[in-house]
């Protein structure tokens, strides 16, 4: 899993002119890509790492504020851009794994207690957001240990 860590002063995600997830104060929005290797395990690590990681204000985290997250499906985070000019998805995984597998990391954040809000999976979003610092991560569990 893949996911684009970004602190935001609120953020909200429409889905044909309705807000379907927001929030209103200084938290986090996180952009979630799938691909075809991962697993619940997967979810749990990266649900533990991001709400965890100390990148809001004065070094906290939303584990030591509460401060809410907004998570926002992302296959595109998986595009292949090395040859031609047309994004390959081939590294995506398909509706059938991604889909459960980002219903997982909600339930796993929201296991460790955290306020969240999300988008509609495979739904055409507008995502808006005020980003607090730029404060920015890539976080990726092919890079967090087993």
């Amino acid at each position: 899993m893949r996911a684009v860590v970004q602190r935001v002063g609120r953020a909200s995600v429409e889905v044909d002119g309705a807000v379907v997830g927001a929030i209103e104060e200084p938290g986090l929005l996180v952009l979630l890509g799938v691909t075809g290797s991962d697993t619940p395990a997967d979810a749990s690590r990266l649900a533990q790492k991001i709400f965890r990681l100390r990148m809001l204000q004065d070094e906290a985290s939303c584990a030591d504020t509460g401060a809410p997250l907004l998570v926002v499906s992302q296959f595109t985070l998986y595009g292949e851009v090395r040859k031609g000019r047309r994004p390959g998805w081939s590294a995506a995984a398909p509706r059938a794994v991604s889909e459960p597998l980002y219903g997982e990391f909600i339930d796993r954040l929201r296991g460790l207690g955290a306020a969240v809000e999300q988008g509609v999976f495979g739904e055409h979003m507008e995502v808006s957001l005020v980003n607090s610092g730029p404060f920015t991560l890539i976080v990726d569990t092919a890079d967090l240990p087993g």
